[in-house]
């Protein structure tokens, strides 16, 4: 049977179009959009002229990168044909604001984005980023990246949405929206199950039909829905071939299941074979032409690539540059930046998404004395965490650091001090036998600097070596060992948005070891090349770190409150080993809360972290990578300016060995080259629900400075799906923030795999003390369908189902039980 026969029927058995996921939660007032197959673009008679003109050679131009030369220090480009007016495409990174070598508004990550479960927050999140890549000369962005979170340890967690599919869905359907509508092409990522960076090259991910549609690619067939452009394929394997020339999942699915129009590009070097990548619908190959130049012309030309899939291709590209006016100048002017415009929604967002995880005894918000008396600790409470590493990586024109803002934020006879606590940019080297200085050596071009000589070690100790450069990485050898090699992979070009480089700019790396008591022989070799170059090679200890520590310590207990920021720093290219924070942040953590009870500790964290210290803190809130504006939204969240709005889009475990993929390397991170989806449909919550593991804090934890009642749950059929309602009043003191959120129970009637519970629709509500508003949230005929694999379609789970309101995933407020029915006359098949 094939794909678009099965989608038929599968819509004649939901009595009627599917809705778009974003309706499911009754927070848009735009009219619902079919998740059926989009009508294809009609033909172009410019896109057809222009086809009828092209040589072979413009054709296959048109279907690889090249080098800009002019470029704006974006990721891609395509040149266009001058003689026939068809201009260059430039494509820019962007998953929290756009990638160039000009300053551009640094967005909170879009985990943080999520966070708010606001899907109108996600529609404007996409109009800056649209306009900024229009202002900035570029045409396509690329991104948004909506890999479903399924480990943890996922270096790209932070740049992307959630666990939950429904929530993905919405919100990329509407960042989407956003970004196009402001000219810009958006490229939705990666397609499809890049849900890690270790072995992202090769790894062949083997999943079950039912998860695959009802879990990873709900999110894609949403972003097709909002009108994606262009789509990039991932760099794994899918079931045994790789993503850009996997037929099943391009042309099967993308195509002729979902109606997909726009051109599919491959992710940057992911293509790796010429005839089957375009014969299975792969339309673009970047950054360069290893397969779609050359290759592509010899295959044409020998009969193995009919030229029609080349037409194919280049229509697909051109087709989507008329849409957007690119093609005959209709294309609006390029809008000049709004930097204040874009520095409101960076700040609306990272207050929206901060997320209270824990707060004991009110410790948050500060007020009275502990407002007046504030200790700040950590690195990055002086050095701004604004975005994580690798592509997601954008340099704003500015950002606060938060004792910066703390300090306005408490006022003029307010006492605000700092301690670093954990260093993690080193101190300076001890003299060696040569007496060289380390600290700030100047190479000038064309010179070589060399260092022979030994470090003495006064006691046993750990050791973390920083090596600060400007230009090709010094080499540096301890007793014989290199102490910085070249990073494995891509790791050598990521590098994280904190610890990666300096506060002035120089790049950085680590290496840590245990040192003996003694003497070492050190040697360093620098290179000036033509530019020359700077470095400074610096070190801490256990020694060092117990002055840090000790200093903070001291800090703590002189203050009324402390305000503790702990990182952790994410990047393309690289998976995290552990979930706790890295280096010796626990143990500071613990010193700290030890000393002062009302500890509040900040996280900068990408994803999930495992709290030792949680019983013995005050508060913890999590601001995952706040963009530019994070400083100051994370001072009115601990003042109480605001409600902290945000709630978790995944579930935190409590430790490494009791989550999802835990303790299966077949699970992750894959084994003999293959991973195993065997899990199932039961990704993130899902999975602890049905095996009965307590999270640290569940998916959709969040905590308000005020409380709410929940009441009157009311659940009655709405066309194809169902209308839950109820009551939600504000009981406390302060305005808030609450997010409710629709959880479904399994079908009695379905012989498949079902969740326990699942997502099925949620509402942000902000409500004054003592305001009540009765709310209804649509549960979609899609939230109420499984993906049956026999029949390769959707099939409506009718029955007796539990439905919940609650305000997390393990805290339901209010629980029912209601009939799904199915609308079908008797008999329908």
């Amino acid at each position: 049977m094939s794909d678009t026969v099965s989608r038929r029927s599968a819509l004649r058995l939901l009595g009627g179009a599917v809705t778009v996921a974003a309706a499911a939660t009754g927070a848009l007032a735009a009219p619902a959009r079919a998740l059926a197959p989009r009508t294809v673009t009609p033909v172009s008679p410019r896109v057809e002229t222009l086809l009828a003109l092209l040589t072979l050679d413009e054709k296959i131009s048109l279907l690889h990168g090249a080098q800009d030369p002019h470029s704006l220090g974006q990721a891609g480009y395509v040149p266009g044909v001058a003689r026939l007016a068809i201009p260059p495409l430039r494509l820019a990174d962007g998953p929290a604001g756009v990638r160039v070598t000009q300053h551009a508004t640094a967005l909170p990550a879009p985990v943080l984005l999520a966070a708010a479960f606001d899907p109108v927050l996600a529609r404007e999140y996409g109009e800056v980023i649209g306009r900024e890549g229009r202002a900035l000369g570029q045409d396509v962005l690329l991104s948004p990246m909506i890999n479903l979170i399924r480990t943890p340890y996922a270096g790209r967690n932070f740049e992307t949405l959630s666990e939950d599919p429904l929530l993905c869905a919405d919100l990329v359907a509407e960042e989407i929206r956003g970004i196009q509508s402001q000219g810009l092409i958006a490229t939705v990522k990666h397609f499809a199950m890049n849900n890690q960076e270790q072995d992202r090259l090769t790894l062949d991910v083997r999943i079950a039909e039912q998860p695959l549609r009802e879990l990873e690619f709900r999110g894609f067939e949403a972003a097709l829905a909002a009108g994606a452009g262009a789509v990039m394929g991932a760099y794994n394997k899918v079931n045994g071939a790789f993503a850009c020339e996997n037929k099943p999942i391009l042309s099967d699915v993308l195509r002729d299941g979902w109606g997909f129009d726009g051109w599919v590009m491959s992710d940057w070097f992911a293509a790796h074979s010429t005839v089957a990548a375009i014969t299975a619908g792969l339309d673009m190959e970047m950054p360069s032409g290893n397969y779609f130049a050359g290759a592509l012309k010899e295959a044409v030309h020998s009969g193995s690539v009919p030229e029609e899939l080349v037409d194919r291709s280049v229509h697909r590209v051109l087709s989507v540059m008329e849409r957007f006016g690119l093609l005959d100048g209709s294309a609006p002017a390029r809008p000049d930046r709004d930097p204040q415009a874009g520095a409101r929604t960076a700040l609306k967002v990272a207050k929206a998404g901060a997320t209270l995880l824990h707060n004991r005894h009110a410790t948050l918000p500060l007020t009275g004395p502990a407002a007046r008396s504030i200790a700040v600790i950590g690195p990055t409470g002086t050095i701004p965490f604004v975005s994580g590493g690798g592509s997601a990586h954008v340099v704003p024109e500015h950002a606060q650091s938060p004792l910066d803002a703390l300090r306005a934020r408490a006022g003029q006879g307010a006492r605000v001090s700092y301690a670093l606590g954990e260093d993690i940019f080193g101190k300076p080297l001890p003299g060696a036998s040569s007496g060289a200085d380390f600290e700030g050596q100047h190479v000038a071009p064309g010179a070589t600097w060399t260092y022979d000589g030994t470090l003495t070690v006064a006691d046993p100790d750990e050791w973390t070596f920083c090596i600060h450069y400007s230009g090709d990485r010094p080499k540096v050898f301890l007793d014989g060992t290199e102490l910085f090699p070249p990073a494995p992979g891509l790791g050598e070009y990521f590098s994280g948005g904190l610890v990666g480089a300096a506060p002035d700019g120089l790049a950085v790396r680590r290496r840590t070891l245990e040192l003996a008591a003694g003497a070492h022989r050190l040697t360093v070799t620098a290179k000036g090349r033509t530019a020359g170059q700077l470095f400074r090679l610096r070190r801490t200890t256990g020694a060092t770190r117990a002055a840090d520590v000790a200093e903070a310590v001291r800090a703590a207990r002189a203050a009324a409150s402390v305000v503790l920021f702990a990182y952790e720093d994410a990047t393309e290219g690289a998976d995290r080993t552990r979930l706790a924070l890295p280096g010796h942040q626990n143990e500071l953590i613990a010193a700290v809360a030890a000393a002062n009870s009302r500890t509040a500790v900040v996280l900068n964290t990408s994803s999930s972290t495992t709290m030792p210290w949680l019983d013995h803190t005050g508060a913890v809130l999590q601001m995952y990578y706040p963009g530019q504006e994070g400083a100051e939204a994370t001072a009115a969240v601990l003042f109480g300016d605001c409600d902290p709005g945000g709630r978790l889009t995944q579930t935190f475990p409590v430790s490494d060995t009791r989550h999802p993929v835990a303790g299966d390397p077949r699970r992750y991170p894959g084994a003999n080259g293959t991973e195993e989806y065997s899990e199932g449909i039961n990704l993130g919550y899902r999975w602890y629900d049905t095996e009965g593991v307590a999270p640290l804090f569940p998916f959709g934890h969040g905590l308000s400075y005020t409380t709410f009642e929940y009441s009157g749950l009311t659940v009655r059929p709405d066309g194809d799906g169902l209308a839950v309602g109820f009551t939600v009043r504000n009981t406390g003191q302060r305005t808030g923030i609450t997010v409710a959120q629709v959880y479904l129970g399994p079908s009695p009637d379905l012989r498949l795999d079902q969740a326990r519970r699942a997502l099925a629709g949620y509402r942000r509500l902000e409500l004054e003390p003592g305001g009540a508003r009765q709310v209804t949230v649509r549960v979609s005929a899609r939230s109420l369908s499984s993906w049956d694999p026999e029949r390769h379609g959707w099939v409506l789970g009718t029955g007796t189902r539990e439905i919940s309101v609650g305000v997390s995933a393990r805290e339901p407020r209010l629980i029912c039980r209601g009939q799904v029915r199915s609308p079908e006359p008797a008999g329908q098949p």
